[in-house]
This record gives structure tokens, sequence and C-alpha cells, in this order.
């Protein structure tokens, strides 16, 4: 498990130079107040943007050799670690300070995260899920994912907005992990030839490659203190129960549970209290968010 922690580790912040590079290529290309596939030629032709993709590729291989060694509910939430990485990475590549305020809650997010995951300590679980229960799982998670865009279409470009897309961004982001965990699954009981004759495979990158969309509208959507919090919690929960529900990993119970919730309640506090810091503006937004985030957050 501890190498699977790791590698997650290591897949989030391969994610987090992606996230600021994709971040500053998204602001440099025509907002659009509609979802338009024109957004990705757009974003093809900016080098940044596509430096920002090889980062996210090599996430992905990181996230999936994570998964083959450890359990859903596990690897999901160690990528609440990117958000901070963001801060670190972005901070040295643009030269921004970071505040007393920011460390303070990078600190909120790595102790929640460490009292969140050492109590629940999810055990057992199967590498692969049957496809039966694949039916419900991408009913009900493709239907809130579904429900999401079109509430984020019925809104103008603000908090709400960005806030719904990022959170469907997250859903598709769980469920290509839970995916890719099956796949990776049978990669390792039937080999090679299983693995690309697998349905699987080919779902969890087309389902990736639209959280990837999604998540690159949800940018231009609205202020970081909308969509990054909308990201990285939702994913991190929807990892957590799907690992629960579909690949019956046991997490701890008892007071244990006690424990893991208020470990939780600290990270969502570092997550929203980092969201909000001007440092963090300035190494993924425009200038003009940074000046005064609260401005562009109430927009």
């Amino acid at each position: 498990m501890a190498l699977a922690v790791i590698l997650a580790a290591l897949a989030a912040c391969s994610n987090a130079l992606g996230t600021v590079l994709q971040r500053r290529a998204a602001l440099t290309v025509p907002a659009s107040t509609s979802l338009r596939l024109g957004l990705i030629t757009d974003l093809l032709r900016t080098p940044v943007w596509l430096a920002g993709i090889v980062g996210v590729i090599l996430s992905a291989v990181l996230q999936a050799l994570a998964l083959a060694f450890g359990s859903l509910a596990v690897v999901q939430p160690v990528f609440i670690l990117e958000l901070p990485l963001a801060l670190v990475i972005g901070g040295a590549v643009f030269h921004v300070h970071r505040s007393r305020r920011s460390w303070a809650s990078v600190a909120c997010i790595a102790v929640g995260l460490a009292v969140f995951l050492f109590s629940l300590a999810p055990s057992g679980g199967r590498t692969w899920v049957p496809g039966l229960w694949w039916v419900p799982t991408l009913v009900v998670v493709g239907g809130i994912e579904a429900a999401l865009v079109l509430a984020a279409l019925r809104r103008p470009l603000g908090l709400t907005r960005a806030a719904c897309l990022a959170a469907g961004a997250a859903l598709g982001n769980a469920l290509t992990a839970a995916l890719m965990k099956s796949a990776m699954g049978i990669l390792g009981a039937w080999g090679v030839r299983a693995f690309f004759l697998s349905w699987q495979t080919y779902a969890f990158a087309a389902i990736g490659a639209l959280s990837l969309f999604l998540l690159s509208t949800a940018m231009q959507a609205g202020p970081l203190i909308a969509s990054q919090p909308a990201l990285t919690l939702t994913d991190a929960v929807t990892g957590v129960v799907l690992g629960v529900l579909i690949y019956e990993e046991q997490p701890r119970t008892g007071p244990w549970i006690v424990a893991a919730v208020l470990g939780f309640g600290l990270l969502t506090y570092g997550v929203f209290a980092l969201s909000r810091t001007r440092c963090l503006a300035e190494c993924l937004q425009t200038d003009e968010e940074a000046a005064d985030p609260m401005e562009h957050a109430t927009a």
C-alpha cells in the first residue's frame, strides 16, 4: 500500500504541473459561454497546453501503476495533494511569493489527508469488477455528471458554472480511475492482449478525455475558488465511494469513522482556504484575477 501512495503522490505532482500549464494556456484562448469543441483546436495550437498534456499523460501512467498496487479508496484521495503541489510548482515556475496563510492551508491539507487515509485504511477488495456491476455505476455517475453539465449551461460565467463543470470533471476522473483499475487488473491476470481487447481500456480513455475537456471549460468559466474545491473534493469522495461499493474495499469502522470525518473536515478547510489565497491565484490565474480574487468570486 505504501508503494501505491508514493506512486499516487508522484501522479498528483505530475498532474499539478499539467494543471499549472493548462490553466495558463486556457486563459490565453478566447472564452466562450457554451461548450465548444473549437476550444480544443485553439488549445492544440498552444505549446504550453501541449506541455501540460504531457504532464497529464505521465500522471495517468503513474496513477495506473498506483491503482495496480493499491485500492481505489486510497489512491484517489491522494490526488488532493495536487492543489498544494500546484502552489509549490506554480510558485517556482512563475516566481510567486507564497504567504504564511497559504503554507498554513497546505499544512491543513497534508495533516487532514493523512488522518483521513490512516483512519479509513481500506483493506481487501478485488482487482477488477464484473461487467454487470458497471451498468448501474455508469448510469448513476454518468447521469449525475450530465445533470451537472446541463446545470452549468443554464448559468452565466461565474462561481456556479465553474463549480458545476469542475464537479462533473471530477466525477469523470473518479470513474476513469475505477475503469483504469479494472483494466489494470485484467492486464495483470490475462496479459496485454486481454487488456487491449477489454472495453474498460477504451472506456477509461474516452471518459478521461471528456473529463479533460470539461476541466478546461471549467477553468474558463469562473474563478479558482469555485472550480478547485469542487474538482478536488468531489474526485476524492467519489473515489472512496466507488472503491467501497464496486471494488468491495473495506474501510475501518467504529471510532475510526469519526476520526476520518474530522480529517476530511480539516483538509476541506485547507482546500477552501488555499483556493482563496492570492498567491495560488497568481500561480494559476490571470493577473487580473490575482489582483482581486474575491471580486471574481462574486461575479
